[in-house]
């Protein structure tokens, strides 16, 4: 069964983007082995809030694109697949999809961004861990981790570590999966 890990970045403050959707402000930390670390996964599962952003980059340059090796999936009710050819659109049903993404064999799925796909995925109990690269900057605004309204989740500390050369600090926890309302 594969897991649904949502794997971010964060700024010290709370927020995994800035006020208009930026994250200039995220570190690249040269201890990362972001080639074995992106070999963990074969599907990788974002909002349309995410994805747009990303379609619009990856047009305007070479391709780069580091997810060509991933099935992607989109989670939106206003795309249209006709208009995506290189992904997914997943409108209605998104929990029953993706609880059936999980059932099938092969590598973890990416919980790529979005923090309203995460607290709603989460709600549902479908994501399994929460993996948060903090970085040393404060936002003083933008777009929250777990955006509210949204119910407590309880969640257990599985692995930390920090990159001494940028000052980031990677946490990794287990979703306990049981809400609390």
């Amino acid at each position: 069964m594969k897991r649904v890990r949502y794997c971010v970045a964060m700024s010290l403050d709370g927020y995994i983007a800035g006020p208009a959707g930026e994250a200039d402000w995220i570190i690249m930390d040269p201890e990362i082995d972001f080639r074995e670390y992106f070999s963990q996964f074969d599907t990788l599962i974002m909002g349309r809030r995410t994805y747009e952003p990303m379609a619009k980059a990856n047009q305007a340059g070479p391709d780069t694109n580091m997810f060509d090796d991933m099935k992607i999936y989109v989670f939106s009710t206003s795309l249209n697949q006709a208009d995506y050819s290189d992904v997914t659109i997943v409108g209605d049903r998104s929990e029953e999809f993706l609880k059936s993404l999980k059932q099938q064999s092969g590598k973890d799925i990416w919980l790529f961004g979005g923090g309203q796909l995460f607290r709603n995925l989460a709600q549902a109990g479908l994501v399994d861990s929460v993996e948060v690269a903090v970085i040393p900057v404060l936002l003083g605004g933008g777009i929250p981790l777990f955006p509210p309204p949204a119910n407590q989740i309880k969640l257990s500390l599985t692995a930390q570590r920090q990159y001494a050369q940028t000052g980031t600090m990677s946490l990794e926890y287990a979703v306990q999966n049981e809400t609390v309302r």
